[in-house]
């Protein structure tokens, strides 16, 4: 199958490896892209397998749709409707899921999407070009205090009352519609640069976080798709940031551990209840191959957890 577009998939076979695919299993792919993952799974799966694709990135849709296989379906859908998705396809339990949280290549490579200040283009950063508020269209309206506590709690951004200000007092001058004129308004105000890193890093990063809800979707999928897991069943995450990581870590280490019973009731360790699911080895990064191959993998952390087997 073609469609990656020169699009290096992080962890490509270990992610699959770890979902632990069987032939006539149903899987699901959450976070498309330009088809890696999906691709990988596929040639794992036999005749009666199934794939059921997730994106909602139109032009990872349109990639999608090109592949002809009735093993396949893609949907141009958060993950956040999963469920949805999974009912009006008729699809009850998962043998596997799969998220890859990262924002694709051709997402940051292509200077119309505005993630990167690379390139100068419109501030966009929408993972959904077909609705929402551009980044643009929100800094345009935002008050300067929403602003500062979105550059703290999604960019961890030391700087963001200087930011903030700074951003909300050049848009009552001239609006910032473009990437570079953020990037360069953001290194003018920062007291000093992060070695190696551009100083808007974390403030492009901030923005788009919160322009595609990425954690508050992430925080609703997540038990949905494990409460769609069939017995032995996976979810396999890949983040790239710390706070995804956070989140991720937190809900596997819950769903993993026994349910809390009341302080000083006398149990026998045979009569406190099993766990629901269970971790799958340790946290899985990318080697030192794989990083000098493509950078972009440096920060990726992968977890895997499995639904109990009856």
């Amino acid at each position: 199958m073609s469609g990656e577009n020169n699009h290096e998939t992080v962890l490509r076979e270990a992610a699959v490896n770890a979902l632990n695919i069987r032939s006539d299993g149903i899987y699901a792919d959450l976070t498309f892209g330009r088809g890696g993952h999906s691709n990988e799974i596929l040639q794992r799966l036999g005749p009666a397998g199934r794939l059921i694709a997730l994106d909602k990135d139109p032009q990872a849709v349109a990639v999608g749709q090109q592949w002809q296989d009735p093993r396949f379906t893609i949907c141009h859908s958060g993950f956040d409707q999963v469920s949805a998705q999974l009912d009006r396809l008729g699809v009850g339990m998962l043998d596997g899921v799969l998220m890859d949280l990262g924002v694709s290549s051709p997402q940051l490579d292509e200077a119309s999407r505005g993630f990167s200040f690379r390139f100068d283009a419109p501030l966009d950063m929408r993972m959904n070009t077909t609705s929402g508020l551009t980044a643009a269209e929100w800094l345009a309206q935002v008050t300067e205090t929403e602003l500062r506590e979105v550059l703290w709690a999604y960019g961890e951004e030391r700087n963001a009352r200087r930011i903030a200000a700074a951003i909300v007092a050049q848009q009552a001058r001239v609006p910032i519609t473009h990437t570079q004129q953020l990037a360069h308004l953001v290194a003018a105000v920062m007291p000093g640069r992060d070695t190696g890193q551009n100083p808007a890093t974390r403030t492009f990063q901030a923005i788009r976080i919160h322009i595609n809800r990425e954690l508050e979707e992430l925080s609703l999928t997540l038990p949905l798709v494990a409460d769609r897991l069939s017995a032995g069943g996976r979810l396999v995450v890949i983040a790239f940031h710390s706070l995804e990581d956070r989140l991720v870590k937190r809900f596997m280490r819950q769903r993993s551990s026994p349910p809390p019973m009341p302080a000083k009731l006398p149990l026998r360790a045979d009569q406190i209840p099993a766990p629901g699911m269970k971790l799958i080895g340790r946290a899985v990064r990318p080697s030192e191959a794989e990083v000098a191959k493509n950078p972009r993998a440096r920060s990726a952390v992968m977890r895997t957890i499995e639904m109990a087997k009856s």
